[in-house]
């Protein structure tokens, strides 16, 4: 896969589903087989993540010392409230109802996605979020991207 990309307005009906754009569906390795794994977020969003993706950063995260604190709250931290999910026959995905609370999704949500997963934002928070970050992007994009090195582009 070479990676998840765009962004996408969805709304969320009385009992938490959301559509699942036929546009991000098709960029999904069929080795993800329409399963996921949610979890919270760095930020204030959830984050879904291909069943096959999942997979990978639990490998990772399999090799952290657990005799470390620092890694032990680190693990626990980032899998507080990962739940499975998959596409109900019609596409939609249903989101638990306790992260939902957790992040403050409503009816509007805006699915971003980037690399190897998909953030789930309140649409209100992801706006508000995006709208204070722009005015810093050009020192962003300085300060990320002046450190690559060996970059002949």
């Amino acid at each position: 896969m070479a990676g998840l990309v765009g962004e996408y307005e969805c709304k969320l009906d009385a009992k938490g589903r959301f559509l699942f754009p036929a546009g991000l569906r098709k960029q999904l390795s069929p080795v993800a087989n329409e399963l996921f794994m949610m979890n919270k977020g760095f930020e204030n969003c959830l984050t879904l993540y291909p069943m096959n993706e999942w997979e990978k950063v639990s490998g990772k995260l399999s090799k952290l010392n657990l005799f470390k604190p620092k890694n032990r709250m680190f693990y626990r931290l980032f899998h507080q409230g990962a739940k499975q999910l998959g596409l109900d026959s019609a596409g939609r995905v249903l989101v638990p109802a306790d992260l939902m609370k957790r992040v403050g999704l409503t009816r509007e949500v805006m699915l971003t996605a980037f690399n190897d997963r998909i953030e789930v934002w309140s649409k209100e928070e992801y706006l508000e979020t995006m709208g204070e970050n722009m005015a810093d992007f050009a020192d962003l994009a300085d300060e990320v991207m002046g450190e690559i090195e060996g970059d002949n582009d």
